[in-house]
């Protein structure tokens, strides 16, 4: 199985879970979610990730997503996944957003290698862009008024 695992600070990974939860419910139970919280330190976050890894089975490849490349809990995510020697079976991408996050969620068991990282990071750059909030030109409808 691919798991998909999520590490944040704060709560941002379990938040971004619940709303993976809406839309691909049927996934979750390859979704695993960790956060540093506040006010704790990166040798507890250590702690809980190695936890949550422990439903890991050997064959079991891991793709992981972090909020913040170089952040505490991506590093010492990635410190935990060498003791456990898991680091070499794992995609590592960072900047999480909820774009990328269901993407990868949905299509981590249909693409594999450089495939799967072009369309996760495509989707998760297309997500970021500017709302246009003004207002579309009505001068011809006002026109057709008169």
């Amino acid at each position: 199985m691919r798991y998909l695992v999520l590490v944040s600070h704060g709560d941002f990974a379990k938040g971004l879970k619940t709303s993976l939860a809406m839309f691909a419910p049927d996934k979750m139970d390859s979704v695993i979610a960790v956060g540093l919280e506040n006010g704790k330190g990166a040798d507890d976050f250590a702690q809980e990730f190695r936890s949550a890894m422990s439903v890991l089975k050997e064959e079991d490849d891991l793709v992981l997503l972090a909020d913040i490349v170089g952040g505490s809990p991506l590093t010492t995510a990635l410190n935990v996944l060498n003791e456990l020697g898991r680091y070499d079976n794992t995609v590592v991408l960072g900047g999480m957003n909820l774009p990328m996050a269901l993407t990868m969620a949905v299509m981590k068991d249909n693409l594999s290698g450089e495939a799967l990282k072009e369309t996760v990071l495509g989707e998760a750059k297309g997500g970021i862009q500017e709302f246009d909030t003004t207002p579309a030109d009505t001068s011809e409808d006002e026109e057709d008024d008169i």
